[in-house]
């Protein structure tokens, strides 16, 4: 018996981005979201001041939302937050793949031999997407929440990924000859990240030295899937007197290592040597 074709589920003009095709009223109500996201609550007030809308719009969309359980409100403070179920569909992108799954216990073991916070992110639309992590107990730490996103050039998994891409890749995902610059050690020279991946590429992890936060340093590398491409980083992070000069080859190698055997653990091919 002969089964029925499954519908592409998308119009022929999918690939068309032109304002036509958008629709203005979940465009705003995206945004009302994405403000959310970005604080620890806000009244309704805030949210149309920051957004410029008018507040009865926004009073329309954050109760669609309530009722939705994608947002909700604290009755003492009439402060909005994000709801359980906008925090569930979230959490749909990591069932996409096993790389977050896999990675607990790796990011745990790894939190343990270095004392630090032990991350994993991945490169989406140019910048670094960080997944996961597993905290350090110590009181001053590194924090980023999942869905955290960090420059390519500026972040410890950032370069660890760059220095497995091509030039061709890394030109597209860098265009520009000077890059942003947000500390005095940021690499904003191009020529002068490239000949930093060479070193990378060599070693097997990266550093970010106090290039993209004041104070934080961070060490990662690459994780490789079974094709041998690179699909990720796990890197741990501290405050720089934590992670002095002295320590940073050994904490290198623990985090290469680390990324070796989550790389290992998704089916990546082991290298002699």
């Amino acid at each position: 018996m002969a089964t029925e074709k499954r519908k592409r589920g998308r119009p022929k003009a999918f690939a068309d981005k032109s304002e036509q095709n958008t629709n203005q009223s979940l465009d705003r109500a995206i945004d009302i979201l994405e403000c959310l996201a970005s604080a620890r609550g806000l009244t309704l007030s805030e949210v149309a001041d920051r957004l410029d809308l008018a507040p009865a719009t926004v009073y329309r969309a954050l109760h669609t939302f309530e009722s939705r359980r994608l947002t909700e409100i604290d009755p003492e403070t009439q402060t909005w937050h994000i709801g359980p179920d906008l925090f569930r569909l979230g959490s749909a992108f990591l069932l996409r793949s096993s790389l977050v799954e896999r990675a607990r216990p790796v990011l745990r073991k790894l939190m343990d031999m270095t004392g630090e916070t032990a991350n994993i992110g991945i490169e989406r639309d140019g910048e670094i997407l960080f997944l996961s992590q597993v905290e350090t107990q110590s009181n001053i730490r590194a924090f980023f929440q999942p869905g955290t996103r960090a420059p390519l050039h500026a972040s410890g998994i950032g370069k660890a990924l760059l220095s497995q891409y091509d030039r061709a890749r890394i030109d597209r995902l860098l265009p520009d000859p000077r890059l942003e610059q947000f500390t005095m050690k940021t690499l904003f020279d191009k020529e002068q990240l490239l000949a930093e991946l060479d070193l990378i590429h060599r070693r097997g992890w990266a550093l970010d030295d106090e290039e993209r936060t004041h104070g934080m340093r961070c060490v990662a590398a690459p994780i490789v899937d079974f094709t041998g491409e690179a699909v990720g980083g796990i890197s741990v992070s501290g405050p720089s007197d934590r992670m002095p000069d002295a320590r940073l080859t050994e904490i290198g190698n623990i985090v290469r290592d680390a990324a070796v055997d989550l790389s290992r653990r998704l089916g990546a091919p082991l290298r002699a040597g």
